[in-house]
């Protein structure tokens, strides 16, 4: 999956706060997002966080 900094992703399960929108941080072997809603962050294993998404929104790449 094809994932980059600043793509929005929804994930299976809601965070506690209520928030469903995650912000990707940092992507690599290792991603980092953050709750829109709160602001946690979260470090993930690729694996685990593919498994765990269910939409992606990309921001308009027209640049």
């Amino acid at each position: 999956m094809d994932l980059r900094v600043g793509d929005r992703v929804r994930l299976k399960k809601q965070h506690p706060c209520g928030g469903e929108w995650w912000r990707v941080e940092r992507a690599g072997m290792d991603f980092r997002i953050r709750c829109e809603t709160c602001g946690h962050e979260l470090m993930l294993p690729r694996k685990k966080l593919e498994k765990s998404i269910r939409t992606v929104d990309r921001p308009d790449a027209d640049s």
